[in-house]
Order: structure tokens, then C-alpha cells, then sequence
């Protein structure tokens, strides 16, 4: 790569940064945001209540409430966000200024994900050091031989594994409210990645949907969105860490690459769809 390209493209990735920076700091300015986390890190903390209801059980109570309550609240903040990554942008009208700037519309569109995918890893943080903090009072309060009938330590890292693909998964999410959101009403981006979301924990049915049905249409049209659509059931091992069951590295790394691949067919598929579209 010549000097003159390694220069080009470090001044396009300080665009990215300059846009990704703006989006995190108009996220962390919206209410509904702060809502979000405060009322997962709330539930989270709940959990703990909960648990104490059935003797025996409750650390996995606990683990497994507040790994559901991160990775529902992300959701929230991918999809509500997500939607008006580029939507409010162009009913605000600011679109216009926006790309009258030295800003390309790829680097508007990279910076806008890549801003929200900030917002979501520092939410994240925060909700992953309550669940955290939580075990710890807990673990630090019972007895040691109550400690000694868990299967896993209250505080367990390999539940960083379950954060991990929560994670990738609301990066995977992200960009599906994105993309929806280059050419659909942020309503109808919302009620599509929703419902996109659902389909995608249920996606491995479609595989097998001739077993239930008669018709050869039917069933190679449900093996086509099968393929076609995001399976996000692999980045589910909430039920594995909290049994302490173990979750191999090479599985981490396969979920990972699939959802990263997904990631970036989608992105392209945004700057492409934006970067056609004319807003005179």
C-alpha cells in the first residue's frame, strides 16, 4: 500500500471515529437510554431477592436472570437506537448538512454503527460489573460449606463467555436495525428487527419445516430463509454456564466469525442501499 493510500485511509477512519463519537455522545444524552440500564441493573440486583425464594438454587436463579436481563435490555438499546441511526436523521432534515460535510456516505454509515456499538459495549460494562457485584455479595455472605454445593462459583468467569455472544449477537441485531432503517420508517424498522430477532431463535425449524407441512413450496421456501436469515440460537449459552457446562473456545470463535461475517454482509448491503438514495 502506497503512502499516499495508507494516508487516505487513516484520514477516512478518523471520519468513522469523529462520527462513531457524536453518536455515542447523543446516546448517552437520551433518557430512554438511562432508562434501559438502570432498570436491567435494577433487575439484576432483584435477582438476588428472587433467588432467595427457592433454598439451593438460587445462585443459578441469579445467573440466570441477570444474563436474560442483559441481553433483553440490549435489545432494547440496539433496536430503539439502532432505528434512528439514520431515520431521525433524515426527518430532522440534518442529512443535509451532514453530507454537504467532508463525509462520505460510507463513512457516515460505518460511524453510525460503529457509535452504537460503543453505546452497547459500555452499557454492557455497566449491566455485566451489577451481575458481577451481585454474586459477589452473595458468595461473600454465605458459609463455605454452602459455597462448597455450587456447581460453579458464584462468580464465575465463564459466564464472560455467555456476556461475549450476548454481545456479538446485539452487534449482529444492530445491524439489522440499521439496515432496515437505510430505506423504512423507524417504526417499521423496529417491528422488522423485532421480529427478525425471534424468527432468528427459531431459525433452525425452518430446516425441518417438511416434516410438518406437504407442500415442496413450502418447505424450500422455509429452507431458503433457513439460509438466509441470521441463526441467533448459537449465540444463546446462558443454560451452559449457569449448569457450569463447558463452552469450547472453538465454539466461541465459530459463533463469533459467523456473527461478524453477518455484520458485515449487512453493512455493505446499508452503504449500498444508502449511498443510493436520494434525499433532494
Amino acid at each position: 500500500m502506497t503512502a499516499s493510500a495508507t494516508g487516505g485511509l487513516m484520514a477516512s477512519l478518523r471520519v468513522v471515529g469523529h462520527v462513531a463519537v457524536h453518536v455515542f455522545k447523543e446516546s448517552v444524552r437520551d433518557r430512554i437510554l438511562y432508562n434501559l440500564v438502570i432498570f436491567a441493573v435494577v433487575l439484576i440486583i432483584a435477582s438476588y431477592l428472587m433467588g432467595q425464594m427457592t433454598a439451593g438454587q438460587d445462585v443459578k436463579i441469579i445467573k440466570d436472570l441477570g444474563l436474560a436481563a442483559t441481553s433483553l435490555f440490549g435489545l432494547f438499546i440496539a433496536v430503539f437506537l439502532g432505528i434512528g441511526l439514520v431515520s431521525k436523521e433524515v426527518q430532522r432534515r440534518s442529512i443535509y448538512s451532514l453530507l454537504a460535510k467532508p463525509v462520505t456516505r460510507l463513512q457516515f454509515v460505518l460511524g453510525k454503527y460503529a457509535g452504537l456499538v460503543l453505546t452497547l459495549a459500555v452499557n454492557l460494562a455497566v449491566m455485566i460489573a451489577a451481575h458481577y457485584a451481585v454474586l459477589g455479595v452473595m458468595s461473600w455472605m454465605e458459609s463455605p460449606e454452602f459455597r462448597a454445593g455450587w456447581e460453579a462459583p458464584a462468580t464465575d468467569p465463564a459466564m464472560l463467555k455467555a456476556f461475549f455472544l450476548i454481545f456479538v449477537q446485539l452487534m449482529l441485531i444492530t445491524a439489522v436495525a440499521l439496515f432496515f432503517s437505510t430505506f423504512t420508517s423507524a417504526a417499521l424498522s423496529a417491528a422488522l428487527t423485532i421480529g427478525l430477532y425471534v424468527v432468528g431463535h427459531f431459525n433452525a425449524d425452518l430446516r425441518n419445516f417438511e416434516a410438518v407441512v406437504d407442500s415442496p413450496a413450502a418447505a424450500a421456501l422455509a429452507r431458503g430463509f433457513y439460509y438466509a436469515l441470521p441463526n441467533l440460537a448459537p449465540f444463546d449459552v446462558k443454560t451452559a454456564v449457569v449448569h457450569a457446562q463447558p463452552v469450547p473456545w472453538g465454539y466461541m470463535a465459530l459463533t463469533t466469525a459467523y456473527g461478524v461475517a453477518y455484520v458485515g454482509a449487512l453493512l455493505l448491503a446499508s452503504i449500498v442501499i444508502f449511498s443510493r438514495r436520494d434525499f433532494k
